[in-house]
């Protein structure tokens, strides 16, 4: 299967510390691929370069075989690669059916000569965009919360929000980082229910930062293990569960 990102050889250091270390790996189309490693390892500054939130010292990343290095993330947003933050970036006095209808871009209502001399236009695009809004809550299961502030919402509902805000453009890649930390199980339930559907009905493609052993067993296919930087090791769950260097590197050399 081809890959839809593929980063080579890229370095990263602030000051002399060298976070990302002549790190190559790749994403294939249609996966969810995990990213795992001890605190520490590189894992959220890779994930920062290729969201374009961060610049790369050196090396390449393609999308989809196009060089996007050091692209910024508005650029890649209309390119379908999408990002999730650990901690929800919700527009909190806004309800959460409002903080979907925000997301597809190059609205006419943005636009204050279409909202004057072209109403009629502006009024069946917004319509169009709610109709696909309100799709979107009730996917995420969200729907008897979709008038509710956003900011309200609980920290699970939030997560699911910006799963529902990826659903709201036509997103290729997504980037998910951390999205199970501090969600009770039951919501993370219905995180990880809504993204093998995307996965499996909607052909998404995820890579995933996770810290959730679980979550990475149930979803992820191969896993990637970063330490200091690089690739120690790819695999099934299960290899890397029994890979003398991974449980070195999370537990120390006693228990490997």
């Amino acid at each position: 299967m081809a890959s839809i990102i593929d980063v080579r050889h890229v370095n990263k250091a602030f000051g002399g510390l060298k976070v990302i270390n002549d790190c190559s790996i790749q994403v294939e189309k249609g996966s969810i691929t995990g990213l795992i490693g001890p605190n520490g390892a590189g894992k959220s500054t890779l994930f920062n370069i290729i969201a374009g939130a961060l610049p790369l010292d050196s090396g390449q990343i393609l999308l989809d075989g196009e060089d996007i290095t050091n692209c910024p993330a508005n650029e890649l947003f209309h390119k379908g690669l999408l990002r999730t933050f650990q901690i929800a970036h919700e527009f909190c006095h806004m309800t959460a059916l409002e903080n979907l209808m925000m997301v597809p871009p190059r609205q006419a209502g943005e636009s204050l000569f279409d909202a004057w001399l072209k109403p009629g236009s502006v009024a069946r695009q917004e319509a169009e965009v709610r109709r696909r809004a309100l799709e979107v809550i009730d996917f995420i299961g969200l729907y008897h919360v979709r008038n509710e502030l956003a900011g309200n919402l609980s920290g699970g509902q939030k997560k699911l929000l910006e799963l529902g805000r990826t659903m709201m453009t036509d997103a290729r890649v997504v980037l998910l980082d951390e999205i199970a930390a501090g969600v009770n199980r039951t919501l993370l339930g219905d995180l990880v229910g809504n993204i093998e559907r995307l996965n499996r009905e909607f052909g998404y493609t995820f890579l995933v930062i996770e810290h959730d052993m679980d979550m990475i067993a149930r979803l992820c296919d191969p896993v990637i293990v970063l330490a200091q930087g690089s690739v120690m090791v790819e695999g099934s769950i299960e290899e890397i569960q029994n890979d003398p260097q991974v449980i070195e590197a999370y537990f120390g050399s006693n228990a490997a």
